[in-house]
Parts: structure tokens; sequence; C-alpha cells
């Protein structure tokens, strides 16, 4: 292969990297979506778990769009504290454009970002290390049950 054939190989193959690497971007700042987005979408989720079911309404943000991307799951649910429940996921969720938000109270659902967890509040909670996924439609009962279950999570 000459000289010039292999420049012109190199520039294409970091060419691509680099539109690979930009285009996201790119895309995601003409969609218009605030990264930390406390507005609902059209998106919802079931969790059952002791033959009781609720469901949620997720927001518009990169990791609420992240959770929704890896359901439906069979994960367990179980008490911690005297505030939540949580769940753990099979991997992080994407942290993209977090930041701190306002109004929490009990019917919220919660990633807890140091620890990879789903946490479903049922009563007050401070949001230090929290991105705010959604919340829960028509009440939350169904967390007030106290002990560890097996947990369906899917979209609906």
């Amino acid at each position: 292969m000459s000289t010039n054939t292999l420049a012109t190989t190199r520039r294409k193959i970091v060419g691509g990297a680099l539109a690979a690497a930009v285009l996201p971007f790119a895309v995601r700042g003409k969609d218009g979506r605030d990264p930390t987005s406390q507005e609902p979408t059209d998106v919802k989720i079931r969790m059952t778990f002791n033959d009781l079911s609720m469901t949620a309404t997720l927001y518009d943000n990169p990791s609420a769009r992240d959770f929704a991307s890896m359901l439906p799951r069979d994960l367990r649910i179980e008490d911690f504290g005297g505030n939540e429940k949580i769940v753990h996921l099979p991997r992080k969720l994407t942290e993209e454009g977090t930041g701190p938000f306002g109004n929490e109270r009990p019917g919220d659902l919660c990633y807890f970002k140091p620890w990879g967890n789903l946490a479903l509040f049922y009563d007050d909670y401070p949001w230090d290390g929290l991105i705010r996924l959604g919340r829960f439609d028509g009440g939350f009962e169904p967390l007030l049950v106290r002990g560890a279950y097996a947990v369906r999570i899917e979209r609906i």
C-alpha cells in the first residue's frame, strides 16, 4: 500500500471515529431536551410485587430514558430505612445532565447515583445523590408493605 493511500485510510478512520463521538452530542443539542428535565413524558412503567401493582410516569431526562431502555426486568425490591424501598439495578444508569431538584415528596421514583439503585420513596427524604426519574401515579401504598420481594418492572 502506498504512503498516500495509507494516509488517506488513516484520515478516514480518525474522521469516522471523531464523527461517531461528536454526532450524539450534536443531535442531543438539537432535540431541545433539557437534560435535568422534571417534565413528565408518555412513558409509563408498572412495578408488580407481592401481588400488588403500581404505575409511574417517567420524566424526560437521560437517566429516565436509560432506565426505560433496560425494561422489562425481574429484580428484587426491599426495605431501606424508614422512608423508602430500593431495587438493585443490573448496571448503573447514565448520570448525564443531573443536578439538584426541589419539591421532594413521597411518591418520587429516584435513582441513587452512588450505589446504582432505584429509590422508591413513601415518606419525606433529602435529595442528595439522587436523580428523580419520575413519580408514582395514583398513590404508592404498596411501598408501605414491609419485606423483600421479587419485583417485575415493565413498560406499559
